[in-house]
């Protein structure tokens, strides 16, 4: 497999490196855009599970340009990973699922009369391919994401984030619907006909009445509140299915020629940002010594007993 093996197979992360984002999912967010105007007047944006930061671009771009008040934009990025410095944008290195996680949020905006205009998260667990397992998965990360965002956002906002399509969409969905006016489902064309990923799209958020925002994993304690409340919305009403469309006509599970334009010469690019430190550096540095086909390889973690 050589360099340009993929620059062929897939031409939104070739794009994304000429175009210089950091992921092809930065498209992604693009296309969306492109169907639901959510970035139109939006100076206050959080973008959750950030990393690499292919999101957190788009915002800065996005929001900063053709501005004349530029101090009144507030982007923050928030990851448990560290990330790249981003022009324009505040790092937060933390966890979604902690409230002091959602105080600093409201206080980099300058207290809660400044909430976000908007949230987006396009965070997913390491998928197992176990389908079941991985909706799951996504499903409570969807509702962690979902639980932050009921601290951080200002009545009217909008939430974008990853979900994974199975039978427990319908369930999620009535669910967001007791928070936000409308919710459709989007699928980018950047995002492969293949995957089970789409985005949900919520907008005019508005807290319901007697509700307390709180970090939990599911949205009440009592889950009789949540059935009750979603009963009569729950396999009663047809989810709204929109597909975002690329204007350059790319179909992201094509093969293109290197060679788009005739006249002119594919040039390889490298990658915008390599990761900072991923978690598999260890094990390759391990690999530069020996050969994991003819011997074994023991990696020792630090230990600490103070924990």
């Amino acid at each position: 497999m050589g360099k340009t093996s993929k620059d062929k197979r897939d031409i939104y992360y070739r794009l994304a490196k000429e175009e210089g984002w950091r992921a092809r999912s930065a498209f992604k967010l693009l296309q969306i855009d492109e169907k639901f105007n959510i970035l139109k007047d939006v100076t206050r944006a959080v973008d959750l599970c950030a990393a690499p930061g292919s999101w957190s671009q788009v915002l800065s771009k996005r929001l900063y340009e053709n501005r004349t008040d530029e101090k009144n934009v507030k982007i923050i990025a928030v990851d448990l990973q560290a990330m790249a410095p981003l022009a324009g944008v505040t790092q937060l290195q933390g966890d979604i699922t902690k409230l002091s996680t959602a105080y600093a949020i409201i206080d980099h905006f300058g207290g809660s009369e400044q909430k976000a205009e908007l949230v987006i998260c396009d965070g997913a667990p390491d998928v197992t391919g176990l389908h079941d397992i991985d909706e799951y998965i996504q499903s409570q990360l969807l509702l962690a994401a979902l639980s932050i965002t009921t601290h951080i956002l200002m009545p009217g906002g909008v939430f974008v984030a990853k979900i994974f399509r199975g039978k427990d969409t319908s369930l999620l969905y009535s669910q967001l619907r007791i928070f936000f006016e409308k919710v459709s489902i989007a699928k980018p064309a950047s995002s492969r006909n293949s995957s089970i990923e789409a985005f949900v799209v919520c907008q005019n958020y508005h807290c319901p009445k007697g509700y307390v925002p709180q970090m939990i994993n599911s949205m009440t304690d009592d889950i009789q509140d949540l059935l009750n409340a979603t009963e009569s919305v729950v396999n009663r009403e047809i989810i709204p299915f929109v597909v975002c469309g690329d204007l350059r006509g790319f179909d992201s599970d094509m093969s293109y020629s290197l060679n788009l334009n005739e006249d002119e010469k594919y040039t390889y690019h490298e990658v915008i940002q390599k990761p900072i430190s991923p978690a598999y550096n260890e094990i390759l540095e391990k690999l530069k010594n020996c050969s994991i086909k003819h011997s074994a390889i023991t990696v020792q973690h630090k230990s600490n007993d103070k924990i």
